[in-house]
């Protein structure tokens, strides 16, 4: 392609990431101004700032202040009522600096060019996906996470695609695609497949999850690699945070990922002009569409980038599961329907016909769900009192804060039986099970149908519970049982798979620091950028939980 084919455009674009290579502390804006109106662009800047409800520990920061820099590039033959992106972001240090200049190659040469019939926003964000959020609120004009940013002073027109650009290392031996989005969102497969075409026809090696594609696929060994990669997409997608800025594309609807470039395979390499060639080769492709993508699927799963699972062949194995649930449910209200039990005498047993209070039922249901509020309000709220009381920073205050009312609820039962009057029914107990069993089943089914993994590794835990749960199991092995299933632990089991399949184990108190530094994050996307994982486990699936806990000590 014509990126290749001058040598003029190599050398500058081979200087200007040499220029780029010096290490820079903090953004440098006013030389990216200057640099992108030399190339003919439109350029305009953003300011933004937030403070975050407690320090990120893991990237040490606080008070969030900023600058994005974004140029225009218009679109000669057509009205500009569409446009596509490119975006890179802009860390302290030198860690995406050839990024940065090989978007700024790229925007000297589409410059040049005039086959564009979509505008193309070369944006180059701080603080990576605290400054994309700022961007694409002021884009779309909403404000969803209450940052403040300043409003922006030059728009393109309806973003039809994104690509997000990052590249770790001077020398990259391959790139790798990020597809896993906010709340589990993916782009539609075809922009996968369009990025797996290209790499192909040009000659780079790419990957997805970090790991090669095997030839011998079909084979034992090539079975095994590609459920551990599928597995790592699974565990990622359930997490429900973005990936790459990228993610944050997803929720206005814009088919988005991310390009990372990585040094893992010393037996290649893979220069920038190269990696221009293939993104002038989808930005070509890209601004041929007529419409959105839409015509290849929004939920898979692939075990390489050349083969996907469809949401045909793993739903299934979801509605396996949730039909256990329904059954149980038939089941208990089959016991409701049929008449009580006589005695020897021909007279009904009382105890059996004996109807339990509206109280004995909806009393577990109240203090299960007000014990989720308390779990997802007062970690944050409560993070100054914990601070000025123990000898913790604020980050382990919210966290220990979490695990604390977290534990707190396990004495349910016993503040539960003080508000009742009297001991509770047989039939108490089936009708509280029988309504705890279809909540589980109506929260799996929703949360399946928005994020598949975290529904069913969620279901893989709660459904065996839900199935065989009653007050007669021996209490101390099930109640144990219990604890291990409880979502708490299915986090603290997944941190550690996680490490595995990424083959970085870990030893169990480095695990537990991953841990607890995993709820922290969790509490932070939420907050920051409006993740769902936090407030759907603390409000519905520790709650839902609860009552199958309850069952287990009814009296």
């Amino acid at each position: 392609m014509g990126l290749l084919s001058d040598p003029n455009r190599r050398r500058a674009l081979t200087s200007l990431l040499t220029r780029l290579n010096a290490p820079i502390c903090g953004m440098p804006v006013d030389w990216l101004v200057k640099t992108m109106k030399d190339r003919g662009l439109e350029v305009f800047t953003q300011r933004f700032s937030r403070t975050l409800p407690f320090p990120d520990e893991n990237k040490e920061r606080y008070m969030v202040k900023g600058t994005n820099v974004y140029g225009i590039l218009r679109a000669p033959r057509a009205p500009r009522t569409e446009a596509l992106v490119l975006s890179a972001p802009c860390t302290p240090g030198d860690n995406n600096n050839q990024a940065v200049g090989l978007l700024l190659g790229l925007a000297q040469y589409f410059r040049n060019q005039v086959y564009w019939a979509k505008d193309i926003i070369f944006l180059v964000n701080e603080h990576d996906l605290i400054g994309m959020q700022a961007w694409l609120e002021a884009y779309h004009h909403t404000n969803t996470t209450g940052m403040d940013w300043s409003p922006l002073q030059g728009r393109g027109g309806s973003i039809q695609a994104a690509l997000s650009l990052e590249l770790s290392s001077d020398v990259i031996t391959s790139l790798d695609l990020v597809l896993e989005g906010l709340n589990g969102q993916l782009p539609n497969l075809d922009l996968a497949n369009l990025f797996y075409a290209f790499c192909q026809k040009i000659g780079v090696l790419c990957t997805i999850q970090g790991k090669l594609q095997r030839n011998d696929w079909d084979s034992i060994s090539g079975y095994s690699h590609s459920v551990q990669t599928m597995m790592l997409m699974v565990m990622k997608q359930a997490s429900g945070r973005p990936w790459g800025d990228h993610g944050l594309f997803l929720r206005y609807h814009i088919e988005a990922a991310t390009i990372k470039g990585i040094n893992s395979f010393r037996q290649y390499k893979t220069d920038a002009t190269t990696i221009g060639r293939l993104l002038e080769g989808m930005y070509r492709k890209l601004n041929n569409l007529l419409e959105r993508l839409h015509q290849s699927y929004f939920f898979y799963l692939m075990p390489s980038l050349s083969h996907f699972v469809s949401i045909g062949y793993y739903m299934p194995a979801f509605g396996l599961l949730a039909v256990i649930l329904l059954l149980r449910a038939l089941d208990l209200w089959v016991q409701f329907s049929t008449s009580p039990p006589r005695t020897e005498d021909g007279i009904a047993d009382t105890e059996q016909m004996s109807n339990p209070g509206v109280l004995s039922v909806l009393t577990p249901l109240v203090i299960s769900h007000l014990t989720g509020v308390a779990l997802y309000a007062l970690p944050i709220r409560f993070q100054e009192m914990a601070v000025e009381h123990f000898p913790v920073s604020e980050t382990e205050a919210v966290v220990l804060t979490a695990i604390a009312v977290y534990t707190a609820g396990l004495a349910l039962p016993h503040n539960t039986h003080r508000l009742l009057s009297g001991e509770g029914t047989e039939q108490g107990w089936k009708i509280l099970k029988l309504v705890a069993v279809l909540y589980l089943a109506v929260l799996l089914g929703c949360t399946a149908l928005i994020n598949f993994s975290l529904g069913f590794i969620l279901a893989l835990n709660l459904v065996p519970i839900a199935a065989f749960i009653t007050p007669h199991v021996p209490k101390v092995l099930s109640a144990f049982i219990l604890v291990i299933l409880s979502p708490a632990c299915t986090l603290l089991f997944c941190v550690f798979f996680y490490q595995e399949l990424v083959e970085l184990p870990v030893s169990f108190q480095d695990g537990w620091v991953l841990y607890l530094s995993v709820i922290s994050q969790g509490i932070l996307d939420h907050v920051l950028y409006g993740s769902l994982v936090y407030p759907l486990i603390a409000l519905l699936v520790y709650p839902c939980w609860l009552l199958f806990w309850n069952i287990l000590f009814w009296k």
